[in-house]
Parts: structure tokens; C-alpha cells; sequence
């Protein structure tokens, strides 16, 4: 788990210092801030139609191996793009093509390395294994902001790309070496009709799993919620990498080395909410609304912001209510489902999340070219807190199911208790 840990610091600090680059690249070849959202969503668009395919995938083929192949191959495609960043070829369309490659290894490479991650260690310390890996994801993120800036300024924009692939290699080279605490989850087994062949009995299974995964996914009271909540969010907030620099560089008047302090403040915070996050041995989803709700508020401050200074001071809790309120999130996905199935439920989460990431960075590109970033910011703040309060409100008049007195509490189903717990 240590190794693995330092794998995924030098794997996020690459990967940070490519995010922080990307949309001011995308910003100097369009100069439109709808470009810079549609290159965002041209990334997650492959977790769509394959999100489900890509769950079932891990699920069913050795771990290890799944999430090498996919740190390499992803170690490649940014390689690629440094060399054309250095050569003067890479324009829009390129670019967009290789976020879609992108986004469609990650289908399978994300849930492979986040279950990889749990194997190595016993199922009851799983939850803080999960608060580890926000931890150094937050650490990540602060190194790569912070030599983003300095890699750019002294060897230029493909310096950060460059960084990133080796990242990736370095992490495949890593993965072979783990041991699994106690054995893999158990793979999913072929479902054949008792008439069909073999070839048949395959076409099955594959059919089966993807979607047993959705179906799984919406019979969870606790998993919808968090994807309404992860919805609402992400449609009119949390793009932090999209709305902050076109507030940084337009409004307040900074460049490229002052949204890269905004970075390593949003960097800071996600640290401190990472370390908070892993002591959440069982979150709620009450919970993950609060912090959405405290996030909301913070972000109309943010939007109002006169200076870059109080910028930077209302970032650091808005990145701490994000950071615990990731984490929880994490866990509960991850160890709400049973073993077998957490490959395809993660599947099932890129594939419902994919839909607000692809629908929020056009919008939210479009709203700052025609309302103005700060106009978008408050507005989208106030619509997330006024959708949260409205669920709780909604949630607090459903009707209760009533015990007859002839049947004992624990009698009562299942469901029941799924539901409050939610």
C-alpha cells in the first residue's frame, strides 16, 4: 500500500500539472471559454457509452494487468501530445481527439486502479485505504499546480504533458510488484441459458454484467441520491478547473501564475479534507448533501470576489468541503456494493456521472460567454443550495411506513432500513 501510494503521488502531481496547463492551452488556441468546456467534455464522453462495458471488464479480467495496460497506455497518449506541443502540431481538433482516447482508456483503467487499491489491504480498513488515496491525490494535486508553474516558465507548455506520461509509465511499472492483502474479489461468473453453446454463453455474460451494474446501482436508495447530488453539483459548480481561470484571468485580471495559486490553494484544502475524509469510517449521504450545500454557499462568495486575495481565502474551505465530501462519496461507493459487483456499480457511476460531464462544461463555457463568469458562479451557487434544501424538505414529508403492532420492528423489510440509513 506504501508503494502503491507513492505510485499514485507521482502519478496525480503529473496529472495536475497537465490539468493546470490544459484549459490555458485550450484558452490560447480558441481564446473561447465554450472550447475550453467542450475539450473537457470530449474527455469524459467515452464513459457514456462505456462506462458499464469498462466495470464489467474489470470485474471479470485479472486487476493487475487491467489497471498496468491502462497507466501505460495513458503514459502514451501524453507523450504523444508533448511531442506535438513541441513540433507546432497540435491544434483543436488533434487535441480533442486525444482527450477522447483519453477518456475512453480511462473507462477501465479508473475502476481498475480504485479497486486495485483495496485489495491491498483487509476489508476493515478499506474506508481509510479510500481516505489515503484522496490524501494523496490532494498532495498530487498540490505538487503538480505548483510545478506546473515552474515547468512552464523555464521548458514550456510540453514540459507538464511530458510529465504526466512518465507518471503513467512509472505507475505501470509499480503495479506488478504489489501483493494483494487477501484474495481478488471473485469474477463474474457466465450466465448460459441452458441451450446455448459456448460462443452463445459468452455474448451472455457480457450483456448480463454491463447491465447488472445500472440495475443494481438504481435499486440503491443511497447511489441514486449520490448521483443526484453529484449532479446537481457538477451542472452549476465544482468545474473549479474551468470557472476559476476564466475568473482569475478575466475579472481579476491575472495570468497563468496567478490561477496556479489558486490551484495549490484548492490543492491545500483538498489535503485537509483528504485527512478529515479518512477518519469517515461509515459517511452518509446526508452528509455529502451538507457539504454540497456549504460548498454552494461558498461558491456565490467566491463569485462575488473583488480581489484575487479573497479569492484564495474563500478557495481553501470550498476545497475542503469538496475533498470530504469526495471521500465519502468514495467509500460508500465503493463498499456499499458486494464484492463481486463493485466493478460494474463503478462502471455504472462513470457511465450516470459521464451525462453531467458532458452536459456541464459547454453550459457552464456558454452561461460565462453570455451572462459573465461571476453571474454564473453565484447563480449556480444559489440553484445547488436551493436544490439540496429542497430535497431534504421533500425527503422530510415523505410518509414513513407504519408497523402493524403485531409485527415486530425487525420484522420490517430490508428497504426500510437501506432508506433511512440513505
Amino acid at each position: 500500500m506504501r508503494w502503491w501510494a507513492v505510485a499514485n503521488f507521482v502519478s496525480n502531481a503529473g496529472t495536475w500539472m497537465q490539468l493546470t496547463v490544459q484549459n490555458l492551452l485550450v484558452l490560447q488556441i480558441t481564446g473561447s471559454a465554450a472550447a475550453t468546456g467542450l475539450s473537457v467534455s470530449i474527455q469524459v464522453a467515452p464513459g457514456l457509452l462505456l462506462g458499464l462495458a469498462g466495470g464489467a471488464a474489470v470485474d471479470r479480467w485479472p486487476r493487475k494487468l487491467t489497471a498496468a495496460v491502462g497507466q501505460a497506455l495513458l503514459g502514451v497518449v501524453a507523450l504523444v501530445t508533448a511531442v506535438l506541443v513541441v513540433t507546432g502540431r497540435l491544434d483543436l481538433p488533434v487535441l480533442l481527439a486525444l482527450s477522447a482516447v483519453t477518456g475512453l482508456i480511462a473507462t477501465v483503467d479508473g475502476p481498475a486502479c480504485a479497486l486495485l487499491g483495496n485489495d491491498l489491504v483487509r476489508p476493515q480498513d478499506v474506508p481509510s485505504a479510500i481516505g489515503v488515496g484522496s490524501l494523496v491525490h490532494s498532495a498530487g494535486r498540490l505538487a503538480g499546480a505548483a510545478l506546473a508553474g515552474v515547468a512552464v516558465a523555464v521548458m514550456g507548455t510540453a514540459a507538464a504533458y511530458a510529465a504526466n506520461g512518465l507518471s503513467f509509465l512509472f505507475v505501470a511499472c509499480v503495479i506488478p510488484f504489489l501483493k494483494a492483502a487477501r484474495p481478488a474479489a471473485p469474477r463474474a461468473q457466465a450466465v448460459t441459458a441452458p441451450e446455448a453453446g459456448p460462443a452463445s454463453g459468452s455474448v451472455v455474460e457480457q450483456k448480463t454484467s454491463a447491465r447488472e451494474g445500472l440495475a443494481f446501482f438504481m435499486r440503491r436508495p443511497r447511489l441514486v441520491a449520490l448521483a443526484a447530488l453529484n449532479g446537481i453539483s457538477a451542472m452549476f459548480g465544482r468545474n473549479y478547473s474551468l470557472t476559476l481561470v476564466v475568473l482569475v484571468t478575466g475579472p481579476l485580471a491575472g495570468d497563468a501564475a496567478s490561477f496556479s495559486k489558486v490551484s495549490t490553494v484548492l490543492a491545500v484544502g483538498g489535503i485537509i479534507g483528504a485527512v478529515l475524509g479518512a477518519r469517515l469510517h461509515r459517511p452518509s449521504v446526508r452528509l455529502v448533501g451538507v457539504l454540497t450545500f456549504a460548498g454552494a454557499l461558498l461558491q456565490v462568495l467566491a463569485g462575488l470576489s473583488p480581489s484575487l486575495a479573497l479569492l484564495l481565502v474563500l478557495v481553501l474551505p470550498m476545497a475542503v468541503a469538496e475533498s470530504v465530501g469526495d471521500t465519502a462519496q468514495s467509500t460508500v461507493l465503493q463498499t456499499d456494493p458486494p464484492a463481486r459487483m463493485r466493478g460494474r456499480v463503478l462502471g455504472a457511476w462513470s457511465s450516470i456521472r459521464t451525462v453531467w460531464g458532458l452536459t456541464a462544461p459547454p453550459m457552464l463555457g456558454l452561461l460565462m460567454e453570455f451572462a459573465g463568469v461571476r453571474a454564473t458562479l453565484v447563480a449556480g451557487g444559489f440553484v445547488i443550495a436551493g436544490a439540496v434544501a429542497a430535497g431534504y424538505l421533500l425527503r422530510g414529508r415523505k410518509p414513513r411506513p407504519v408497523a402493524s403492532a403485531r409485527v415486530p420492528e425487525a420484522a420490517l423489510p430490508a428497504r426500510t432500513s437501506l432508506g433511512t440509513a440513505a
